[in-house]
């Protein structure tokens, strides 16, 4: 990828967002917006068709939330650097995605230059992490060292199959948005429900706000 053609996809579910984010990144000579998404799924379709050098990501969108998609991103199309633009600061999002693969993470607040600085890094496949995330990562770095390590109790595929599904989507649309059959989303959840030790989807909803899978 060349620093001086940078083809980068925007996905915010706020209109004024992206249209503000658009109007700074294309005064950069070189730089070109070549799509925006208002939700997750829109988002994920135009990085397969399209295939920008940098999708910069919202966490909390419509449908496929913003860990989700990055994943699917990066195993899709691993070259394309992700971005994560947003206003959510919670050391877990902050984690999870990273996990996923995502290059930078900037919230809205730290302002668009941090933006701009974190697509420059991502250009050149170096991670960018403004002061909340450097932060978190931190933190998370001291707990980390300080207790015994423990792998998560979840896997990625049941963390997706645990947003689209307390999202709402029925098991045949979490299959159909992960590209798995009916049967496989089937033992997924009953495996999730059995590692939580939830006996109902209302449980595992309220597990998903908390734990910032979706949004209240």
């Amino acid at each position: 990828m060349k620093r001086e053609h940078v083809r980068t996809l925007l996905a915010d579910d706020h209109d004024v967002v992206r249209a503000g984010v658009r109007a700074i990144l294309e005064t950069h000579v070189g730089w070109h917006v070549c799509a925006e998404a208002s939700n997750g799924d829109e988002a994920l379709r135009l990085a397969s068709e399209l295939k920008p050098d940098i999708a910069v990501l919202d966490v909390e969108m419509g449908g496929m939330d913003g860990v989700t998609v990055t994943r699917q991103i990066k195993k899709q199309q691993p070259d394309i650097e992700v971005v994560i633009f947003t206003m959510h600061d919670n050391e877990y999002l902050i984690r999870e995605v990273l996990a996923a693969g995502a290059l930078a993470f900037v919230l809205k607040s730290e302002g668009v230059e941090k933006l701009v600085r974190a697509i420059e890094c991502a250009v050149e496949h170096k991670p960018f992490l403004a002061g909340r995330a450097s932060e978190a990562l931190l933190n998370n770095f001291r707990t980390y060292i300080n207790t015994t390590s423990k792998p998560s109790v979840l896997t990625d595929r049941e963390r997706e199959v645990i947003g689209l599904l307390a999202g709402g989507r029925s098991n045949k649309e979490a299959a159909k948005t992960l590209g798995i059959s009916v049967k496989t989303v089937e033992t997924h959840r009953a495996a999730i429900m059995r590692k939580l030790g939830f006996s109902s989807i209302v449980k595992l909803v309220r597990y998903a706000v908390r734990e910032h899978f979706i949004r209240a």
